[in-house]
């Protein structure tokens, strides 16, 4: 047995499955994790389906029954001209999550790529990229959102555009730290000894030993930029009318919201929740990929 797992260690595929799988089971005995997951699976498989699932049209309009309250036709009221706040709801949700992983997903590409350029090369470069990346950090997330949002203009590319840009500085202080640990390993020295360019060592090497990080980063990441697009819709800069989006949603409403409470509290608790479940997630990948944080 003790051969075995020497042999294990010496095979750099085998060591990172068996890696992997102790995450797996570390997470599995997580249960609030576990649970968080299958709820926000849940969710993102209801929003991508929202359009056949949805009782109702989500821009279909019906003079004779506007500001109707939750009832069996309508599990969620209607708003302010008859449209069924239940359908606009899951559509929003749709639009809201993808928005949300489209802007994470770009921030976590080109962050983790000048973090890792920073911490391979370090000198002026790594000043310079780390001096950019303390500027923007300077400013509030949702301010600087704002002004990115207001250069771009509005839509549903152009917010998710805004907010990526906006959270490159979260991905690109991670790669740096995580570039800083690995690159003076011996496999890394190795690697380029036997001719790898920096290229290659970067992609093949420093980016894997980070991924795990990564993973964490994104999945809370995508909270934040959820709650960033919200705003950013709320405020008028984000998601236009007449798309449905969760932010946009609470928008219309808050005109009505002393007198006719659904048009602001479904899609409300819609970005509650899920915030809380992808919070959860995170937190129980965190403490399985590093169980030495875990308190």
């Amino acid at each position: 047995m003790v051969i075995q797992a020497k042999q294990a260690e010496a095979i750099p595929g085998m060591r990172k499955h068996s890696q992997w799988r102790d995450v797996w089971k570390r997470f599995r005995s997580n249960r609030v994790a576990m649970v968080s997951l299958a709820l926000l699976l849940l969710i993102v498989a209801v929003t991508i389906c929202s359009e056949w699932i949805a009782p109702y049209p989500y821009n279909r309009m019906n003079a004779s029954e506007v500001f109707q309250f939750p009832s069996l036709s309508h599990p969620f009221g209607t708003d302010n001209i008859g449209r069924d706040l239940f359908s606009r709801v899951l559509v929003g949700g749709k639009i809201s999550l993808m928005v949300a992983f489209v802007s994470v997903a770009l921030a976590a590409v080109i962050g983790s790529l000048f973090g890792a350029v920073a911490g391979y090369f370090g000198g002026k470069c790594e000043l310079f990229i780390m001096k950019c990346t303390d500027l923007l950090m300077a400013i509030p997330a949702f301010l600087l959102a704002v002004t990115v949002s207001a250069a771009l203009g509005t839509g549903v590319l152009k917010t998710a555009l805004a907010v990526g840009l906006c959270n490159i500085p979260r991905f690109t202080r991670l790669m740096r730290a995580e570039t800083l640990t690995v690159k003076e390993k011996e496999f890394i020295e190795a690697s380029r000894a036997c001719g790898s360019s920096h290229l290659r060592v970067i992609l093949g090497h420093v980016f894997p030993n980070a991924l795990s990080s990564t993973i964490v980063n994104v999945t809370l990441g995508v909270s934040t930029a959820i709650l960033q697009i919200s705003g950013l819709s709320f405020v008028g800069l984000g998601v236009q009318p007449p798309t449905p989006e969760w932010g946009s949603i609470l928008a219309s409403g808050r005109t009505y919201m002393r007198n006719f409470w659904p048009m602001f509290v479904f899609p409300g608790i819609a970005i509650v929740v899920t915030l809380i479940l992808f919070n959860l997630v995170g937190d129980g990948l965190r403490d399985a990929m590093d169980p030495k944080l875990k308190r």
